[in-house]
């Protein structure tokens, strides 16, 4: 298993001469130009970090990260530990949304213990502690437990992308995740609980506050320090999170495309990004979640998304409905002919 600084180290920006020939090949085809926009926009960085210009999606692959989080003992969130256990067994047993919608999608599903409370017999073992610690009493995790989790979700994605596998898509479960979710985004961006921390999978007004609260509470206690993101998802972070994190890092020393879902994936996104600041060249925006905090996430990461459906379902469903675009946009590009084989007048861009 490769270090995190060695992953980090094999992390290279986009071509730019490949994306710049792809846009080329592109407005040459036979429909208005840009007129696909943000998903020919999609193509063109995935052509970029594929490092070709036909570049290929056929074989795709949905990572749940599975973890627990020990701040729920604060109140955050209506369900405990025993619904991650029974939705992960639901999503090997394809009676969860992510697994029907992956299958669907036509692509290959996996789920990863990175730190449940109760194993799944099914689920590949990344597993780092039976749930994090509670951070609003205590760091999440240690440094070192958390660095392990990054370098696995790393591990499994550089070992997926020698499988064969072109594209991803990262997705979590995990009761409380988005509570320290919003703690990470809270710090990494400097602004206040209040803005970035929503009512997750549903709570009361009451409910929201007192998440508030403790995500304040946790950053107070902890006071992670923003410049560093092993710190920052170390204290008041997830497995889940960490995980991903390293999916994105692995994928892009890889030279392959993720998808991020929503909010948390997005989290995980911006520590990557910190990390490896050439990392969000491979990753691709699908949806803008319902959390507060998921725009602010996206426009840290430089990122637009493509739809806009006012999701927040989580395990990775959002970005598996990208697929199916992805997919047509993909075909158009290798089989529209060019102007002048579809017999049509070349468009000129207009000023």
């Amino acid at each position: 298993m490769l270090s995190l600084e060695e992953v980090c180290q094999r992390i290279r920006p986009a071509d730019a001469e490949i994306m710049h020939r792809v846009w080329k090949i592109w407005d040459n085809k036979c429909i208005p130009l840009r007129s696909l926009d943000w998903l020919q926009e999609t193509l063109v960085r995935i052509a970029g970090v594929q490092r070709t210009t036909h570049p290929s999606i056929e074989r795709k692959l949905t990572i749940v990260m599975a973890a627990d989080n020990g701040v729920i003992a604060e109140g955050v969130s209506q369900s405990d530990y025993h619904v991650t256990t029974q939705v992960v067994e639901n999503m090997l047993h394809r009676r969860a949304t992510i697994a029907l919608m992956s299958e669907k999608a036509g692509s290959d599903f996996l789920v990863a213990d990175m730190g449940m409370k109760e194993r799944v017999e099914g689920v590949i073992n990344l597993s780092q502690m039976r749930g994090t610690d509670n951070m609003a009493r205590g760091p999440a995790m240690s440094r070192e437990t958390a660095v392990a989790a990054i370098e696995a979700g790393a591990d499994l994605a550089l070992k997926k992308a020698a499988e064969g596998y072109r594209l991803l898509s990262t997705g979590e479960m995990g009761i409380g995740n988005t509570t320290s979710s919003s703690a990470v985004l809270a710090v990494l961006s400097g602004r206040a609980a209040a803005e970035v921390t929503g009512r997750g999978a549903g709570l009361s007004g009451e409910g929201l506050q007192r998440k508030i609260r403790t995500v304040e509470k946790a950053i107070a206690l902890n006071r992670p320090d923003r410049e560093d993101a092993v710190d920052v998802v170390s204290k008041v972070g997830g497995l889940d999170i960490a995980g991903l994190t390293g999916v994105f890092l692995g994928a892009a020393a890889a030279g392959i495309p993720v998808v991020i879902d929503g909010f948390i994936a997005s989290v995980a996104a911006l520590l990557a990004k910190q990390l490896a600041p050439a990392a969000p060249d491979g990753m691709i925006a699908s949806h803008c979640s319902k959390e507060p905090g998921a725009v602010l996430a996206l426009d840290m990461l430089g990122l637009k998304p493509v739809i806009y459906g006012n999701f927040h379902l989580g395990e990775g469903s959002g970005a598996v409905l990208l697929f199916s675009m992805l997919d047509q946009v993909f075909h158009l590009y290798e089989e529209l002919p060019s102007f002048e084989e579809g017999k049509i007048e070349t468009y000129i861009p207009l000023k």
